[in-house]
């Protein structure tokens, strides 16, 4: 099998190691195959790529989509380096508002996989880095729902892993709501 299959501090979210064929030319690697990702847990049907690019100190999250429209997520940085970030909201979960994380970067070329019921988030750490993504739904603008980045109460521990700044957020991430202010039809 050309992944390892790592269970992070939330059982769910896995951390997808690929088996990495490097020589004098280069390297090749299989970034997604089903058969192998059902062996390793992952059963989601992705129907949908998504592609981004930011700068060093860009912070994207924390972002979901409400029902009948969520996604489930397999992330990878191409270029650069990021801290990417699984919050678990699911309201009826041992691990309600826990979040884990992991260091993608175009070096390690680990992928998270971020089931249905999380929200996602990332810090660029390099001068730009480059995610792509597959999701298992399709994007549903009035579905589009997001946590906010710093809620004290998911206590994210952003500065462990580079942020020792004020990131570069978007204009909805500035005021996103608190986990406990979410409507409890939005909590997954």
């Amino acid at each position: 099998m050309p992944f390892d299959f790592k269970k992070t501090d939330i059982d769910d979210v896995i951390l997808v190691v690929p088996k990495v064929f490097e020589d004098n030319r280069g390297f090749f690697l299989e970034s997604y195959k089903k058969t192998d990702f059902i062996k390793g847990g992952i059963k989601d049907d992705f129907n949908q790529d998504n592609h981004s690019k930011s700068s060093f100190g860009v912070l994207r999250g924390l972002h979901y989509q409400s029902r009948p429209h969520m996604q489930a997520k397999l992330v990878r940085c191409i270029k650069g380096k990021i801290f990417d970030v699984a919050v678990d909201i699911r309201k009826h979960s041992e691990t309600f508002g826990k979040w884990t994380g992991a260091i993608l970067s175009e070096e390690n070329k680990n992928m998270l996989y971020i089931p249905e019921g999380f929200a996602h988030g990332f810090l660029t750490l390099s001068d730009t880095a480059e995610l792509v993504y597959k999701a298992s739904g399709e994007y549903s603008a009035q579905n589009d729902r997001g946590v906010l980045w710093n809620d004290p109460d998911i206590n994210i521990d952003w500065e462990k892993y580079g942020l020792n700044f004020e990131p570069v957020l978007s204009d909805k991430d500035k005021i996103q709501p608190r986990l406990k202010d979410i409507k409890e039809e939005d909590l997954l």
